[in-house]
């Protein structure tokens, strides 16, 4: 994990710079400032966030004014403006989530890490965050720990989950609560049996 008093410069890797290349000519000529949030994705991938020597190198990088970097840094919550952990556990507080029990996630989350919003576990491993709508409300409440989705979460299963990533282990993401994907959770409803005319199919 970087720390802010180290992050005084920053290039991409080779195989990164091949990468940023690769997007950049994804855009038409003259449209290459198109590629700037995969571009901060990626370097962000590379150092853990999106600090002030990053948005100079994309700004460059893609001939912008830093400032115009640094709105689409501070618009979106998936780039990080400070370093984080191994795990960045963000918990969904919106309305869908807040109907279903975030309430208790939230608590759980902070019990099993032992930080609050905003804080690093002192090993570095967690860091928590509370976010706005993740965009899986049919399977509130939730939370993303990186890449992953962690669905249908109880304060137990919440915990459960941080649990097995700190003995290392890689937790199943999606629904914990035993659901498929976003089926209902009390089962099919309709058309448990399909009939056409007065034969069934």
């Amino acid at each position: 994990m970087s720390n802010e008093t180290e992050m005084t410069s920053f290039a991409f890797t080779a195989e990164n710079l091949e990468k940023a290349k690769a997007i950049i000519a994804k855009y038409p000529a003259g449209r290459q400032q198109s590629a700037v949030m995969p571009l901060l994705d990626l370097a962000q991938r590379q150092v853990g966030w999106t600090s002030i020597a990053v948005i100079e190198y994309i700004a460059e990088m893609l001939e912008m004014a830093p400032i115009r970097v640094q709105e689409v840094v501070t618009f979106y919550t998936m780039y990080n403006q400070r370093p984080v952990g191994t795990h960045h556990v963000q918990v969904c507080t919106n309305i869908c989530c807040l109907l279903n029990g975030s309430d208790g996630v939230s608590e759980a989350a902070k019990e099993a890490l032992g930080v609050d919003w905003g804080e690093t576990t002192a090993d570095g491993m967690f860091t928590l965050s509370e976010v706005e709508c993740l965009g899986a409300c049919v399977n509130a409440p939730m939370m993303q720990i990186n890449d992953d989705y962690y669905e249908g979460l109880t304060p137990d299963s919440t915990k459960a989950v941080l649990e097995a990533l700190k003995r290392g282990e890689t937790p199943k993401p999606g629904p914990q609560d035993g659901r498929q994907f976003s089926a209902p959770a009390g089962g099919p409803t309709t058309l448990g049996e399909l009939t056409f005319g007065t034969e069934k199919a």
